[in-house]
């Protein structure tokens, strides 16, 4: 049997962070389903509530399927290195519920304190009376309340699905509009192509606000391109408007008007080259002549997103391992999040050569044969993990089956430690990757801290 050491024991949750859970659960049972894409409801809360949306700071609004959150990350990095003050909107979260409501303040940002939390959920619960609305509708109005009662110079303000139907669409003139790379994923929602997908992403444009687009397949382009015809919405495009590239070991961004040379950013992996030039360009038009090179600098050297390819810092999991085992974590779970992520593993190998294992865990709404089969080549042996407290996860068992039916070697284990411990029998320190889900991620940051 596996033993586990000392640090696997369950520690007691917060008690400030009691009330918000209680009432967060509460807030769950106020709609059957947990995604229903509509804009009525909200419609309806937001009134009774006077309308916060129309009383928020400059917001830029993010949509995509990839990388919203890395892109944001940059613009929020760069917004601060000009000592803005920026709010933030993100989901889902990955330890704690309150990293979705980040509200600027004199010391900084920081996430929404408990007291301030609970005061909008039961003031927003309080305005809803009882009617149906799914929890991430609720908890929008609730950040909407938070953002219009805190100054801030920005709001970055990231979709939760799709774009069009999506909650936070109730902003009627953002300052401006980014769409992520568009990748297959949430078929069930918003379509199984890439120019269906991209309809709804592309519902976030707005009469005249121009929108920076990340490289795209031609066919999510141009859907793009023909609904910001329609609306009179000014593209900039990646290609085409702006580029970013490495060259020597640096970062290039460059316009008909302007070339900038920069350090690399700070996110590992060559799909955030592309994140930071989309971030750049946004920034570029949010504060025009305001944007110095050595904020741009400082934004794409200083931003953090934890669980994007983030190498985990000594701690309660490397109790698990042989010393000097490499950790790494990452939440991407679509065909093209595999593939970035596999990228990266592999420019990584290239430089530092080390035997490749990866902890899997998904939730089985995605495709897990996809995902994983950019990996092939790259690592030596897979564990698969269930992950705990999410009923609609893969059992390990069927999807080892899967990773082995796609010609990896691959063994199921019981959690994350175990699979950790397994993996430490090999004769030499591994580069161990944990990954396939944000809801992986965060349990796994849990495990880390000791929680």
């Amino acid at each position: 049997m596996t033993t586990l050491p000392d640090s696997a024991r369950s520690v007691s949750p917060d008690p400030s962070e009691v009330v918000s859970s209680t009432l967060l659960e509460r807030l769950k049972s106020l709609h059957p389903q947990s995604i229903d894409l509509s804009l009525g409801r909200i419609e309806r809360l937001l009134e009774r509530l006077g309308n916060p949306q129309d009383k928020l700071p400059p917001v830029v609004h993010i949509a995509g399927t990839n990388g919203k959150g890395s892109t944001l990350a940059f613009v929020r990095a760069i917004s601060e290195a000009l000592s803005k003050r920026v709010h933030v909107y993100t989901s889902p979260h990955l330890v704690d519920f309150h990293e979705r409501i980040v509200l600027a303040g004199p010391h900084g940002a920081a996430p929404i304190s408990e007291s301030r939390l609970v005061d909008c959920l039961e003031r927003t619960e309080s305005a809803n009376g009882g009617a149906l609305i799914t929890l991430f509708e609720i908890t929008t109005a609730a950040g909407f309340l938070a953002f219009s009662e805190a100054p801030a110079d920005l709001l970055l303000l990231e979709t939760g699905l799709g774009g069009r139907l999506d909650a936070t669409n109730m902003v009627k003139k953002p300052a401006l509009t980014i769409i992520t790379p568009i990748a297959i994923d949430h078929v069930s929602f918003l379509g199984d192509t890439h120019a269906k997908i991209a309809a709804e992403k592309a519902g976030i444009l707005k009469p005249g606000v121009p929108c920076i687009v990340a490289r795209q397949e031609r066919e999510a382009l141009e859907v793009i391109e023909a609904r910001a015809a329609e609306l009179g919405a000014p593209l900039h495009v990646a290609g085409r408007d702006f580029d970013a590239y490495e060259q020597q070991g640096r970062l290039i961004f460059q316009t008909e008007s302007r070339l900038l040379d920069l350090p690399l950013p700070r996110l590992a992996g060559r799909h955030q080259l592309e994140n930071a030039g989309v971030a750049i360009a946004a920034a570029s038009v949010v504060f025009g002549d305001d944007l110095s090179q050595s904020a741009i600098e400082g934004g794409v050297t200083s931003a953090h997103w934890p669980g994007r390819f983030e190498r985990l810092p000594v701690g309660a999991l490397h109790a698990y391992v042989s010393e000097g085992t490499e950790i790494w974590l990452d939440g991407g779970h679509n065909e093209a999040g595999g593939q970035a992520v596999a990228d990266t593993l592999a420019e990584l190998d290239e430089r530092v050569p080390r035997p490749v294992h990866v902890i899997w865990g998904m939730m089985d709404t995605k495709d897990a044969q996809r995902f994983i089969a950019p990996f092939k080549g790259i690592v030596e042996r897979i564990y698969t993990v269930p992950i705990p407290g999410e009923p609609n996860a893969f059992d390990a068992g069927p999807l080892a089956d899967i990773a082995r039916g796609a010609g990896f070697d691959a063994l199921p284990a019981n959690s994350v430690q175990e699979a950790l411990l397994r993996s430490a029998s090999a004769q030499e320190p591994a580069r161990i990757l944990i990954c396939g889900s944000l809801y992986l991620a965060g349990h796994v940051l849990k495990l880390h801290a000791g929680q």
